[in-house]
This record gives C-alpha cells, structure tokens and sequence, in this order.
C-alpha cells in the first residue's frame, strides 16, 4: 500500500518555453513489416478506398490529428531505388530489400504515397538515400516531386499521372548513417561532405525546402556527441535540422527505472542543443540549429520474434510489438520531453504509425485497433497546441535501481491563447505512492475546469488487442479550481490532460 504524496505547481502565462510547432506529432511509415502493405495499404480490405488504402487506418490516423509523416525509411531507405516505385504498376521490380530481408514489391512508392498523406491530412517528411546513392539521385527525386513542368523528371511524374507537384517541404539527408548496421555507412566526415553537397544541389533546385541532417542513432552511439560536432561543421549553413533517434525498453522488468528513462532522453536533446549552439559560436553564425526527433518509441517487445523471421518475403510481420500499461504511460512522458524543449525541437516522428512498433495495429483482412499508446499520444496532438509554458514545480523524489532523484510529477504545460485554453499534462510515475497536486493558476482568471482525462490501470503489463480494449483512458478524473487553484488527485502509475477553458 502506497502513501499520500503532495506536489505544486505554478503557471503563468508570461512564463513562455517557445511557440508548439504541430510537427512535434508527426509519426513515420517505412517499407517494413506490414506497415505499408497490410497497414496503410491494403487493395483487397473491405474498407479500402479506390486507391487501395485502408479507410480504417486512415480514420485512426486522423484521430491522431498526424500532421507529418517521414517516408519511406528508415534503414531501407539507404538502400533504395526510388525510380523503382514509380510508373505503371506492372513495370515496378520485385527487389532484395536489404535492411530488413524482405521482398519488395514497390506496390507503393513515392505517388502513391503523397496520396495517401493527403488524404490522411499530413505532410511527406521525404528521405533521400545516401547509403548507396548520393547528390544525382536526391536532386532528381526532388525534381520529379515539386518542380512545376518543363523538365525531364516533372514531366516523366506528370506522365505517370501526377500533372501537380507534391510540393513537398521538408526533406532528410539519408539516415543513421553513422550507424555500422547502415547500408553504405559513413564516418562522421564522408557524411558531413556528402550531405552538404546534396543539400547545395537540392537547395538549387528548390531554394524553398527545409533539411534535416542525420545525427546519431541513439546516446550509446560510441561517435555521440562528436558525429553531430563533425557533422554540422561541414552543413550548418545548409541545413535546418539535425536528426535524433531513440527507443527504449523494459528488458529488466524493473518498472520503476522505466517510466524514469526520460531522464536521459532530456540529457539527449540537451547535449546535442549544446553541440549545435557550440558549432554556431565556433562558426560565428547567426542561425539556430533545430531539432527533428524524427525517430522515438518504445521497441523491445518484438525483438525474438524478429530473429527467427525466414527471409525473403513480402511484408512479414516484423517489429510487432504489443504495447502494455506501462508503455503509454513513458511514450505520454517521451511526448512531455518534446514540450519542455518545444523552442529547438520543432519536429518528431513516433516511429512508427501502423503495425510495425506502432499506435494501430491491424489484422490483414480484418479489423484495425489502438494499442496502449495510442491514446496519450492523441492526447498531446490533439491538446498540445499552442506555446508550451514553462511550470515551477516542487515534487517529492525518489530513486530506482538505475537513476536517483526521480521526480514523482513529470509535467508539461500548453497554452493556447487563440482558443482561451490551458492544458496541463501529468505522469505520476510513482508505482505506489500517489499524489495530491495542487495548481496556482491565478495568472489565468476566470478559467474553468473543462475536462480532467485519466490513463490508468491497476496491471502494469495490461494490452490491447483487437476483441478486448483494457487499457483505455476514462474523463471522470477530479479536477476542480477555487481562489485561483486546481487541485486534482493522480492515482500511482498515471497519465492525466486536465484542460482548462476561459468563461465565456
């Protein structure tokens, strides 16, 4: 049995982070697994629409409000042919897809793609591959996709029936490439020089798009933080973005040192601001370095699964993880991590969006469903927009096994003036102990309670599947304001969204 705990918290609205940029939601489908065929796209399933995608995929994904997407990888994408899944279908190759042994069709590709990101209202984050291509193969695929008409590659795309360029904005220098898993792996130098020039050239021929260079795969990367130092030298003027990736799991079952990973995963994006703000000094810059966290999860649930998977077949399932209890209640803490830094990292990408590591899963032929993580993240796209506030927080402490000084209450905070709301994120990550939390919002006058969403479950390990839905979040939480203060109990082990509205 736990004990009572008390923490405060003060908000006011001149206590300003940075302004929210929307694609801090943005999530990630690579050809892997049945992310692609059998998630997205599935010509044969009852709800498809005439293009063949899964109108039932689609609904979740709107419900997530997803507003960008990076395609098409991932460790694939260093390896790929994008000529390949262009043009009439019956012309495409069956290839070896090298990074994961799969067969690929290239059923999908580029066009078909861009449809289905208009249609479930988000942007194409593209990846160009600098694993076994380099500046030729990035400058003509971004010709084929956002150059009007009148040249080669925009002519060849309007032949294949695409008149209108996708216009597409925001484009990733290869991927992981310091990583020794990569097809076509760098040093930090061979990268840096080649992702410059490849941004010069695509730059020349749309001066409009924004870059993002690859940083390190993860904090244990032994190049950390040097491959981002290297790196920038050789593109800081070029790019506007350098890359994180991060997962985490649960291998030891120790709980308690899992909800507190955050912890590192907020040293991460700290070192690599100080990385890129060393680089502007060094280079006397007046540009700010941002930050696209365009690969995060949590992933090692599949992992045995994935050793024993025969190769050479079309979309496998691959990287299935079941996501329990526990799961969302870190992916709600990972998303808080993006707001409390919300003034340099301006995109993100929960890796990945259906079936592979992923908030839906779906049943090739049947239904699609939510997995646990699922809904905190809809609850930060959904209510995180606006400028993130920065609250003064006194909570109790505690240690784990692997970290000391855990702060009980993990927050951030979201103030939309616009609309006139104010919402208020919190994690009890305390097992046992559960929390009173008291709220001085007297900055805000004559706002009021609007709805006080709780996550929680008594079984850590609890999961969804597709005929039992246990973990799934209720509005019945107790907020309530007085003289100024909202005070709400957080139950051990808990996410809350209390949201908080202007009388009218």
């Amino acid at each position: 049995m736990g004990t009572k705990k008390k923490a405060n918290m003060t908000i006011d609205p001149s206590f300003v982070i940075g302004e929210i940029d929307p694609r801090i939601y943005g999530s990630f489908i690579e050809h892997l697994g049945r992310a692609v065929y059998g998630g997205v796209y599935e010509p044969d399933h009852a709800s498809a629409t005439k293009e063949g995608f899964r109108q039932d995929v689609l609904d979740l994904v709107k419900e997530l409000h997803v507003p960008i997407v990076r395609y098409p990888g991932g460790n694939m994408v260093s390896g790929y042919n994008w000529e390949d899944g262009v043009g009439p279908l019956e012309n495409r190759p069956k290839k070896l897809e090298l990074a994961w042994r799969v067969l690929e069709p290239n059923y999908v590709g580029t066009n078909e793609f861009a449809t289905w990101a208009k249609q479930a209202n988000a942007e194409v984050m593209m990846a160009v591959n600098l694993g076994t291509r380099g500046v030729d193969a990035a400058r003509n695929l971004l010709e084929y996709c956002n150059h009007p008409e009148g040249s080669y590659y925009s002519d060849l795309r309007a032949s294949h029936g695409y008149k209108q360029p996708h216009r597409i904005k925001t484009w990733c220098l290869g991927n992981e490439m310091d990583g020794p898993w990569q097809i076509g792996h760098k040093t930090a130098e061979e990268y840096g020089r080649l992702a410059n020039e490849t941004a010069k050239a695509m730059r020349l021929v749309d001066p409009s798009i924004e870059l993002v260079a690859c940083g390190s795969s993860n904090i244990d990367m032994p190049t950390f933080p040097e491959w981002e130092a290297t790196t920038l030298e050789h593109t800081y003027e070029e790019v506007d973005y350098i890359s994180l990736h991060q997962y985490y799991g649960n291998t030891s079952n120790d709980s308690a040192s899992y909800l507190a990973k955050t912890l590192e995963m907020d040293r991460f994006i700290e070192t690599v601001i100080a990385t890129c703000d060393y680089i502007k000094a060094k280079k006397r810059s007046k540009k700010t370095m941002y930050l696209s966290f365009d690969e995060w999860n949590v992933w090692y649930h599949s992992r045995e699964a994935d050793s024993k998977m025969e190769p050479w077949s079309i979309a496998p399932p691959q990287l299935e993880d079941v996501y329990n209890f526990e799961d969302a209640l870190l992916v709600g803490s990972m998303l808080m991590s993006f707001l409390k830094r919300a003034d340099r990292v301006k995109m993100a990408c929960l890796a990945q969006l259906v079936n592979v590591i992923a908030p839906i899963m779906t049943e090739n032929g049947g239904p699609a469903w939510r997995q646990t993580i699922f809904y905190p993240y809809m609850h930060v796209s959904v209510f995180g927009r606006g400028v993130s506030l920065q609250p003064v927080v006194q909570t109790p402490h505690y240690d784990t096994k692997a970290y000391t000084d855990v702060p009980q209450l993990d927050t951030a905070v979201v103030y939309n003036e616009e609309s006139e709301q104010l919402t208020i994120f919190g994690l009890n990550r305390h097992l046992d102990d559960s929390l009173t939390v008291t709220i001085d919002v007297r900055g805000f006058e004559s706002y009021q309670i609007k709805e006080h969403i709780v996550l929680e479950n008594k079984d850590l390990k609890a999961v969804n599947t597709k005929r039992n839905e246990q973990v799934k979040p209720h509005s019945n939480g107790d907020a309530k304001v007085g003289d100024g203060k909202v005070t709400a109990h957080f139950s051990a082990a808990s996410w809350h969204v209390i949201r908080l509205e202007k009388r009218s």
